[in-house]
């Protein structure tokens, strides 16, 4: 049940339990086909090449943050003004790991034999362009992308940072990010998969196929007992590998789950990696919220918990889905 008017308590209390296997079966409802429709329509839609790498504030001032991309090795780190630079991961010297170099005065310096990056051209080695959303790091990788690349990564819309408390989870997965894409395109599973956060989950409006593209979600979260947060979500896939939640009526309305599959191996690799980078980006307008922005930093590890106890769970179903699909022996 969705909430037309908020309460003055964001607390429900469910009048009566309904045993895990006694719950309405969704499956009916979770067509393949309509899920397949929907992550072709995300795959579609352009990147500008731009992949999240992790969250921004990991990357700090005074020493060097790697990842590899797709296959690619990426360096970032921050310069002199705190401003995010990036580029090829390996030194063009003799190929030293630039994820272990040194930052010095916002200088990137090779370990190996010294050479000194400021984030310009230099010696061979060239920057790739990179955007700090404030939550989230982002770099451009044109060859990898294949599109036609846009300045700017496509963010999604989000609580003002100064209003909310946003925390970032990661985790790692043996599929591909269709596959990340695909788990969150299906809101169906939420309350049979993970019965210890969600109850009374259903989907009055999926897309149609005629111009709407997001999927509408009726969904209580559990939080003691009987005691729910019932709220409505719409989850949307701005381009292919994020999908989007907005919480768009009940408690923290305007807050947003972004999550994020960024390919960790080159395309058609036998075993590929994937890493899901989900930022939680939450807000209130109670006037008790001040509370939990002041308590950010503690509330930000409990945030990352129980993100990860959801995709322990959302893993294990984008592996299945992969091992199914690359055998060929996926229903869908």
């Amino acid at each position: 049940m969705t909430p037309k008017k908020r309460s003055r308590i964001p607390l429900r209390l469910r009048r009566g339990a309904v045993d895990w296997e006694r719950q309405q079966p969704t499956w009916q409802q979770a067509r393949p086909r309509l899920i397949a429709d929907a992550v072709k329509r995300a795959r579609s839609r352009p990147s500008g090449n731009w992949y999240v790498v992790g969250d921004a504030r990991s990357i700090r001032e005074g020493r060097p943050y790697g990842r590899v991309v797709g296959g690619v090795e990426v360096v970032l780190w921050r310069d002199g003004q705190g401003v995010l630079r990036g580029g090829p991961g390996a030194c063009p010297h003799l190929g030293a790991p630039l994820g272990d170099a040194v930052v010095r005065c916002g200088t990137l310096i090779c370990h190996w034999h010294g050479m000194a990056l400021d984030g310009q051209p230099f010696a061979g080695w060239e920057p790739y362009p990179v955007h700090d959303d404030g939550v989230l790091a982002w770099v451009r990788l044109d060859r990898l992308g294949g599109e036609e690349p846009l300045d700017r990564p496509v963010v999604p819309r989000r609580p003002h940072t100064a209003r909310s408390v946003g925390a970032v989870y990661t985790g790692f997965g043996v599929c591909e990010p269709e596959d990340v894409v695909a788990n969150r395109l299906d809101p169906w599973h939420g309350g049979w998969l993970h019965p210890y956060s969600f109850v009374d989950l259903t989907v009055p409006d999926p897309p149609r196929g005629d111009g709407s593209d997001g999927f509408a979600v009726d969904v209580s979260f559990k939080v003691a007992g009987r005691l729910v947060v019932p709220v409505r979500a719409v989850f949307t896939a701005p381009e292919p590998r994020t999908v989007v939640m907005h919480i768009t009526e009940g408690e923290g309305e305007g807050s947003v789950v972004e999550t994020h599959a960024t390919p960790l191996t080159p395309e058609g690799s036998p075993r590929p990696r994937t890493a899901v980078i989900e930022a939680v980006v939450a807000a209130s307008d109670r006037r008790g919220f001040a509370l939990a922005r002041a308590a950010a930093p503690l509330l930000r590890p409990l945030m990352r918990s129980a993100a990860g106890r959801l995709w322990r769970d959302d893993l294990a179903y984008a592996e299945r889905r992969w091992a199914l699909r690359s055998t060929g022996r996926f229903p869908g």
